[in-house]
């Protein structure tokens, strides 16, 4: 696969590696985008593990709850100015509560809503407001009580992010610590347990690679990848972080002075996921240019 510059400047916005490293990254790994990444962090070269800004999506999550009952919507608009526009904030409201009884996202569109289903409320909204819209994600949760938490809030209820955090027990002040803790922190999974095991088996071998670099003994290697490996679960497993209202304390020690359990929970932002469409203007403007 040919290397190009765009490639290269990719890889380098995604690991803020040098030039030369990100083009011999792709290079050694025939253009994977994914494995030059990770080729990167084996030889120590990756300076950052930030990703490009690719997410496309507009529009809110909103979160609603109904005793041990949570749920949590994304709706999608095509600008960010419509999720701020009021006709469209109360489309969300009515579909989040109607998310409370469906299954998924397809049962959601078929429910009603003042006598209309989610799918024709979503269609006369597109005609009225003039931007394509779309219910994307729904996802549900329960506990003997559930905490919701709003980040960058456009209206009650919604907004950038939205939180849910199921306990056994209750605590509302902790609840809410706990939710804006993922908010900020986005832990991959609520335990070791819960963590994707391909998550695992990636880290692990690039962890190993780094750790063979070193040239160390097989003996030592090995508690060397079993120390940085119980490292890893600390940063991305919610009961294993360190809790952001009090860092000498795991989010679980802290729930169990709190006289609670954290059961599960939801992080949802908006257009996670999606790519973003860019557009160069000036390229456009010089091919038109050329062409006539």
């Amino acid at each position: 696969m040919a290397i190009t510059a765009a490639l290269v400047k990719e890889l380098r916005d995604m690991t803020g590696a040098g030039m030369m490293d990100a083009k011999k990254a792709l290079t050694e790994n025939d253009g994977n985008m994914e494995a030059a990444v990770d080729w990167l962090r084996t030889k120590g070269l990756s300076k950052a593990a930030k990703k490009a800004d690719r997410v496309a999506a507009e529009g809110l999550v909103s979160i609603a709850v109904d005793g041990g009952k949570g749920v949590a919507v994304e709706v999608n608009s095509e600008t960010d100015f419509v999720a701020k526009n009021s006709d469209f904030q109360a489309m969300v409201k009515d579909i989040t509560s109607a998310a409370l009884d469906a299954a998924d996202v397809e049962a959601l569109k078929t429910a009603s809503v003042n006598g209309k289903t989610v799918a024709d409320m979503i269609t006369d909204n597109v005609a009225k407001i003039g931007e394509n819209m779309s219910v994307r994600r729904l996802a549900k949760i329960e506990g003997e009580s559930v905490a919701a938490y709003v980040h960058n809030a456009a209206a009650e209820g919604m907004g950038k992010i939205g939180v849910l955090v199921a306990l056994k027990g209750s605590n509302d002040e902790f609840g809410r610590q706990a939710a804006m803790h993922i908010a900020a922190i986005n832990p991959a999974s609520l335990s070791e347990a819960d963590l994707d095991p391909a998550i695992v088996e990636k880290e692990k071998s690039v962890l190993t690679e780094q750790a063979r670099e070193s040239g160390k003994p097989e003996n030592v290697i090995e508690k060397m990848i079993e120390g940085r490996m119980k490292k890893f679960f600390a940063e991305v497993t919610l009961l294993n972080q360190s809790f952001v209202i009090n860092p000498d304390l795991t989010v679980g020690a802290a729930a169990k002075e709190a006289g609670v359990e954290i059961l599960g929970f939801i992080r949802m932002e908006v257009g996670e996921g999606v790519e973003k469409k860019t557009e160069d203007f000036a390229a456009e403007v010089a091919a038109t240019a050329k062409g006539g």
